[in-house]
């Protein structure tokens, strides 16, 4: 997280809108990887529902992801939206 020297400059590597970019960015990757094994689990017992609801949650992580790569991207480039 950043601490401004109060002439507009982080004395961190990274700014808090970085990291919090990055920690969602993260969080989301996780879910996307547990699901796979959530998926696989249904799979195994035969529960088409669940293997369907899982591979929509996994969809939506994935694409939630991607949009907040896009943003991280942004920020890293320009410093804000």
């Amino acid at each position: 997280m950043a601490t401004n020297t109060g002439k507009g400059q982080s004395q961190e590597p990274i700014s808090n809108l970085e990291y919090d970019f990055v920690t969602v960015l993260h969080n989301k990757a996780e879910a996307v990887k547990a699901y796979d094994i959530y998926i696989k689990d249904a799979q195994q017992v035969g529960s088409q529902p669940c293997v369907e609801l899982f591979q929509k949650l996994r969809q939506s992580d994935l694409e939630q992801a991607q949009e907040v790569r896009r943003h991280l991207q942004e920020v890293m480039q320009q410093g804000k939206m």
